[in-house]
């Protein structure tokens, strides 16, 4: 592709809002929606990260619109997410709060090299079981961290959220704790309840305004959100000094990581489940990557696609960029006109929020598909899953998509075999003197030795015939084994013949010798007849040498 044209496609065009004319009321109306849902979960995740509830809001204003313009989907929703919550919370533990801006900066950055190198279509290769897996461990993960605030305590000291949350019940007083559990319970059944009145009805929103007001009403003793700004920070580069950058490469590295992966995958989903039109994989690392960059400028965290609030955008009416930019601009009607009210929001009302979220993300219905499937997809899920919770996020990925190539190739390795068969009728004499083999299916490094076993092993005839038409795949090791098999072969005086190697296999087996071991290239056929009559004919002047032989002799 011409360069100048590459770089032209990664950029907001006008095509992006040709549809607008036709769809800006279901855009607007979606965008509303998305809006105040977005909210609650904006606040929630900056606080749950350790960055607080304005870093949360800020990334869902500026990555958010950043994102929609420059972004490869048409309807993604973009901010702070759970999953990206899981990864700041160690790096935050360990630099503390003040770093997270640089290491959005730093992630961006990778994204945007990642998406200008074409690296969008990797998602493609992440098998359906481990990315169930992975929201699986993810949504465990973010109910976990919550459990401290449910109960009015601090979270413990380790930095595994399992771990944590078991050392957050010594704490507890359970006294004290009463207040807390009662706020979650009570937004939990509000959210759980109200679509039911009707399915509009942005069930946690109204949950945060109840539990809010009875709050200030009853004067109760639970810790609120605190003090937050009533307008965007002015935008300025973090601090970054080359023992920063050293410190924060691998940190970086795994945000950027985990952004592409969200990114893509909700960008997949929102496909899969309307025509939105499709999306530019590329693009979309582009745009997600300077959202990052943009939100960590104006102080906020690393952003990603939100699955969840994507699904919303397209379900309530949304078809364009509009639609996401609309849900900006009420996010940050909010800083400019809200943020007093909002400052007093309930800690154990965002946890309450958290938790229904976290329990909307698994879907039993996916489980019962993934674990029923076959045992090997169960057992990826089942490993991803406790992976991610157990140790890190990108490791279960790599771990979950290792052992599910583990599972293809051995299924591949499977499919493959060595059978003898009959040779063309009507027979010949010196038939019983031939061997025809047939190879199927693959032949590479985890099967050759296994298929090419038998071919050795076989006794008293004077000419193999390899069949290789019905090979369907071929790497460098099945052609190495295929070498070594003929030579062998024919270092004991059996002539070889081969017959039938595939175009797209032809300039390997060159390489690799599997031609040039061959006694002479006239034992390199194209058609079994053609082999069978050379390898009968071979036979019979054979025997008829050692006839003569032996009547000279």
């Amino acid at each position: 592709m011409n360069p100048t044209r590459y770089i032209r496609s990664l950029l907001p065009s006008r095509q992006d809002y040709r549809a607008v004319k036709r769809t800006w009321r279901g855009d607007l109306v979606a965008g509303v929606t998305v809006g105040i849902i977005a909210l609650p979960l904006a606040l929630a995740f900056g606080v749950s990260s350790g960055a607080g509830a304005e870093s949360g809001l800020v990334t869902a204003i500026v990555a958010g619109v950043v994102a929609a313009v420059f972004g490869g989907s048409n309807v993604q929703v973009s901010g702070p997410t759970g999953a990206m919550v899981v990864v700041l919370g160690p790096i935050v533990a360990t630099h503390g709060p003040g770093i997270v801006a640089v290491v959005s900066v730093m992630a961006g950055v990778v994204v945007v090299v990642g998406g200008a190198l074409k690296l969008g279509r990797l998602v493609s290769f992440i098998p359906w079981p481990v990315i169930e897996g992975f929201t699986l461990g993810i949504a465990v993960i973010i109910f976990l961290q919550q459990v401290p605030a449910a109960l009015g305590t601090k979270p413990g000291p380790s930095s595994n959220a399992f771990v944590s949350a078991v050392q957050s019940l010594g704490q507890v007083s359970w006294g004290t704790a009463a207040l807390p559990i009662a706020a979650v319970i009570a937004v939990a059944a509000i959210m759980i309840f109200a679509p039911r009145i009707h399915r509009k009805l942005p069930g946690s929103i109204i949950a945060i305004i109840v539990v809010s007001i009875v709050a200030a009403l009853a004067r109760l003793p639970l810790a609120r959100i605190g003090a937050l700004p009533d307008s965007l920070p002015t935008p300025t580069m973090p601090a970054i000094s080359a023992a920063t950058v050293t410190s924060l490469i691998l940190p970086a590295l795994t945000v950027a990581a985990l952004a592409a992966m969200e990114s893509l995958l909700s960008a997949r989903v929102a496909v899969s489940i309307s025509d939105t039109g499709p999306f530019d994989a590329d693009r979309e690392l582009v745009g997600q990557g300077l959202a990052s960059i943009a939100s960590g400028l104006f102080g906020g965290m690393p952003a990603t696609g939100a699955i969840a609030r994507t699904a919303v955008n397209v379900r309530t009416g949304g078809k364009t960029r509009v639609s996401a930019i609309v849900h900006v601009l009420v996010l940050l009607g909010v800083v400019y006109l809200a943020t007093g009210v909002v400052s007093q929001i309930p800690l154990a009302a965002l946890s309450g929020v958290l938790m229904v979220t976290a329990t909307r993300m698994i879907s039993l219905a996916t489980v019962r598909s993934v674990v029923g499937s076959t045992r090997s997809d169960a057992v990826v899920f089942v490993a991803t899953a406790i992976i991610t919770v157990s140790f890190d996020l990108i490791d279960a990925v790599g771990i979950g998509i290792a052992i599910a190539a583990f599972f293809a190739l051995r299924a591949l390795a499977k499919s493959g075999g060595v059978h003898r068969e009959q040779l063309p009728l009507p027979s010949h004499p010196g038939d019983e003197r031939i061997a025809l083999f047939r190879l199927d299916g693959a032949l590479f490094f985890g099967a050759a030795d296994r298929m090419l076993e038998r071919v050795t092993e076989i006794d008293n005839v004077s000419v193999v015939i390899i069949r290789m038409s019905q090979l369907q795949v071929l790497d460098a090791t099945g052609a190495k084994v295929i070498t070594e098999m003929i030579t062998g072969l024919e270092r004991r005086g059996t002539t070889v013949l081969v017959k039938g190697i595939r175009p797209q296999h032809l300039r390997l087996a060159n390489r690799v010798g599997v031609i040039s071991s061959l006694r002479h290239l006239k034992h390199l056929f194209t058609d079994l007849d053609d082999a069978v009559a050379h390898a009968r004919d071979h036979v019979a002047r054979t025997a008829a040498l050692t006839a003569e032989s032996t009547i000279h002799n």
